[in-house]
């Protein structure tokens, strides 16, 4: 599987294209359909995947939706082989795509290099961000973290901050 990272937007979004067998796989659309569709060029789009519907990470999808006659989040799996992890915390929304023969996770804005998303949002729930840290926890540590914005990491990077994260959550400080 060949992974294509586009930075999109006003805020910097990370949008994914995965391709594999002539097939490819667009995660978080995040503005500049042509820019997205140029780097799908000669690969037929399977899937779209949204990790959560924040503005930001969504400007490109109707376009892209029109353009490839396919609806968002139909979790397909064709071609791709992921699991769907439940993550809300920072939207109530909040999806992580894991692929386990890969060893890559998709994050979206629940996770990122050194942080968490925020939860202090209309749609967000810090209890419920202690909970998806927790079931994230107990994935590989050798798991490539994509977030929604910044750069990459490795899971086990990331869950020596979770203690902490989930003393401030609960004492609502962070």
């Amino acid at each position: 599987m060949n992974l294509k990272h586009l930075i999109l937007g006003r805020l910097d979004n990370n949008c994914y294209i995965l391709k594999k067998d002539n097939k490819c796989l667009i995660i978080d659309p995040a503005d500049n359909a042509k820019k997205i569709i140029d780097a799908c060029q000669g690969y037929l789009v399977e899937e779209i995947l949204v990790t959560h519907h924040h503005w930001d990470h969504i400007l490109a999808l109707d376009e892209l939706e029109n353009y490839y006659h396919i609806k968002h989040n139909t979790f397909l799996r064709k071609t791709f082989s992921y699991e769907i992890i439940k993550t809300p915390g920072h939207a109530s929304d909040s999806l992580t795509f894991y692929f386990k023969d890969e060893k890559i996770m998709f994050t979206g804005d629940f996770l990122f290099y050194h942080t968490i998303g925020r939860c202090d949002l209309e749609s967000s729930n810090p209890k419920d961000m202690i909970e998806s840290l927790k079931k994230i926890q107990t994935y590989p540590d050798d798991t490539l973290i994509y977030p929604g914005h910044g750069k990459s990491s490795i899971l086990k990077e990331e869950k020596k901050y979770f203690n902490e994260y989930i003393f401030l959550l609960e004492k609502n400080t962070l």
